[in-house]
């Protein structure tokens, strides 16, 4: 049998990372977001895509990254409510300081 087992009466954290490059394709400079989300010291999902549209900062391409594995992070929270799995707090990683400034203030 495959699978992730976990006791009943555990604590399981979930926590998310993101990171991207700047303008890699030579052709339409756009940016790849990368993310991965790990339960406990399980990694259980990841993803790379290329973004749609072209950022002039690397603060904006690593905010795209940073939205784009909160959005896969809900969706497992989501998920695992079914399972009865409830998080107080689940953490997103990212490694870029200006990103996470604009994160907890916008202005």
């Amino acid at each position: 049998m495959i699978g992730l087992w976990y006791p009943g009466n555990s604590k399981i954290s979930l926590s998310g990372f993101s990171d991207s490059d700047f303008a890699c394709h030579k052709l339409d400079r756009k940016s790849t977001s990368g993310t991965c989300c790990v339960l406990d010291s399980s990694l259980i999902s990841w993803n790379s895509k290329k973004q749609a549209c072209v950022a002039l900062f690397i603060v904006v391409v690593e905010y795209i990254a940073a939205g784009h594995c909160c959005e896969h992070i809900i969706w497992l929270t989501h998920q695992l409510l079914d399972y009865e799995v409830k998080f107080v707090k689940v953490y997103l990683y990212c490694d870029n300081t200006s990103t996470i400034n604009l994160t907890k203030n916008s202005i």
